[in-house]
């Protein structure tokens, strides 16, 4: 029973403890009958008689007297007591809920003192004074008892008593009985500020509380305790650089290993073959930690000088010379191609007599694989010089023909589709769908991704992935890596027009390098 550990009990019990309070706070909701209450207190019980002196005097009671109260020999040992009488329950009363008789519904009783005046008074609920009318005659004077009418109270409705008292001491007990049906009348206590209700019943703060407790208890187990990812995950943050013409292989990677891998990120910044393997080379001699969390992909093998670098195979990938659609060429000869990028040919006239256009070279830089393995692959040599900025015009007077280079392949390709008699390459799949250029085959030979091994077509490379040593198996770079060679990343490289390398076609071609 691997799951019977410390902290699933934990969150076990807790969880049916949640369970179980609400259950309960639900049944006594449904299940306990609700009773009406009556509930009365003493707001004020202060003497105005001979205790309330000219302010000499202190202790409980002390009091200053001045005026009338000092004219009246009557009211020596007179007290005032206000008391508040108010429906605490969870019902309304009706006038049939009382009980006590037929003239009354409450009974005020006062121990030693004596009733000289009542002044009812409902600020909140003024029409519970049409219940006191001239059919209440109130006490008499000198009873120590007020028999009240049968008032109707909504739940919180509530009136009050200013009772003016002779005879006896303050804090002398008040009480106030009656009968209610289904019912009591009881003491109860003020609240803060007095005469608003609490927020919450006692009932729901317990409840409150006791799920709060719940929810945190659980919120700490998770955090203490998080599920580890799938099989074959990583947590983490990855930064994958280098060829930009493999770019769209790893975006569209990146986007689906973050999704069937929860609390991966993938970051993409090709920047070119070249340039990524400096960034993982300065990253490598950086890191105190071992291998860092960087795979700079190129297009071919890396230069020579970074022996910390560790290889992968990851496709054999196709690419492509592209040629503005002003250009009615289909196939080029390897010849022509080279005499194009020696300067050699700087009018489309020469190969299309009807065509009178200057031809325009558009190159990568000189950190692009793509321009690499153009160089070794197809012509045999270096490019020219460049000696446009604008691509448009020459702007070196050395020069015979128009070259400029461009930071990507998207670059690269917007560029030969907007300029007339431009010329430039691309990975084969960035290729395809755009408008105002088209392929070009050489020799005859187009690129085809079922016929790698088959067909003699020069333009094409082995795309490499690299890391700074070996990384650790259990980290996200081993496991993107695995991801992409061998995983379900193999349909994504397909799609894009690259034969991976862990096929068994792949496997050939790349074992032959």
């Amino acid at each position: 029973m691997d799951w019977l550990t410390a902290e699933n009990l934990i969150a076990l019990v807790t969880a049916l403890l949640g369970v179980l309070v609400s259950t309960g706070a639900v049944w006594y909701e449904r299940r306990v009958p609700h009773q009406r209450r009556i509930g009365y207190r003493v707001q004020l019980d202060t003497t105005i008689g001979n205790a309330a002196t000219n302010g000499a005097a202190t202790g409980p009671g002390a009091a200053v007297r001045r005026g009338f109260f000092n004219a009246t020999p009557a009211l020596r040992d007179a007290t005032l007591v206000l008391l508040r009488i108010e429906n605490d329950g969870a019902l309304s009363i009706g006038a049939d809920h009382y009980t006590d008789g037929d003239d009354h519904g409450l009974t005020v009783e006062f121990e030693r003192r004596r009733v000289q005046a009542v002044v009812v008074t409902a600020p909140d609920h003024p029409r519970l004074l049409s219940h006191f009318s001239d059919s209440w005659v109130g006490p008499a004077e000198g009873d120590a008892t007020i028999l009240l009418p049968k008032v109707p109270l909504n739940r919180g409705a509530h009136y009050k008593l200013l009772v003016l008292l002779t005879g006896g001491p303050i804090d002398d007990p008040v009480s106030v009985d009656g009968n209610i049906a289904e019912g009591h009348v009881h003491v109860n206590h003020s609240t803060t500020p007095d005469d608003k209700p609490p927020v919450f019943s006692r009932v729901a703060r317990t409840v409150t509380v006791v799920l709060t407790v719940c929810v945190v208890a659980l919120a700490a187990i998770i955090v203490r305790e998080q599920t580890p990812p799938p099989i074959g995950c990583a947590r983490g943050t990855l930064t994958v650089t280098g060829s930009t013409a493999f770019a769209p292989v790893v975006r569209e990677l990146a986007r689906k290993y973050e999704k069937d891998c929860a609390g991966s990120t993938v970051n993409v910044t090709a920047h070119g073959s070249t340039a990524g393997i400096r960034e993982l080379e300065a990253s490598g001699a950086k890191s105190a930690k071992g291998s860092p969390a960087v795979v700079a992909l190129s297009d071919g093998r890396k230069p020579g000088g970074y022996p910390q670098l560790r290889e992968s195979m990851v496709a054999v990938s196709l690419f492509t010379l592209v040629l503005n659609d002003g250009i009615p060429v289909e196939s080029l000869t390897l010849d022509e191609i080279r005499r194009l990028y020696r300067g050699e040919i700087t009018n489309w006239k020469e190969l299309v007599p009807s065509l009178d256009q200057p031809v325009r070279l558009i190159s990568r830089d000189a950190n692009s694989g793509t321009r690499e393995v153009f160089q070794r692959r197809v012509l045999g040599r270096n490019e020219l010089a460049n000696s446009s900025l604008d691509c448009q015009n020459i702007d070196d007077p050395a020069s015979v023909v128009v070259r400029c280079e461009l930071d990507s392949t998207e670059q690269v390709l917007s560029t030969v589709a907007r300029l007339p008699g431009a010329i430039g390459y691309t990975e084969l799949r960035s290729g395809s769908g755009l408008k105002g250029l088209h392929r070009v085959a050489i020799d005859g030979r187009r690129p085809v991704v079922e016929e790698i091994g088959e067909s003699s077509y020069p333009y094409r490379e082995i795309e490499y992935a690299y890391t700074w040593g070996r990384p650790p198996a259990d980290s996200l770079t081993s496991s993107f890596l695995n991801y992409l060679i061998r995983g379900s990343g193999q349909d994504v490289v397909l799609t894009h027009g690259h034969l991976p390398c862990s096929t068994p076609k792949g496997l050939r071609i790349c074992g032959a390098g």
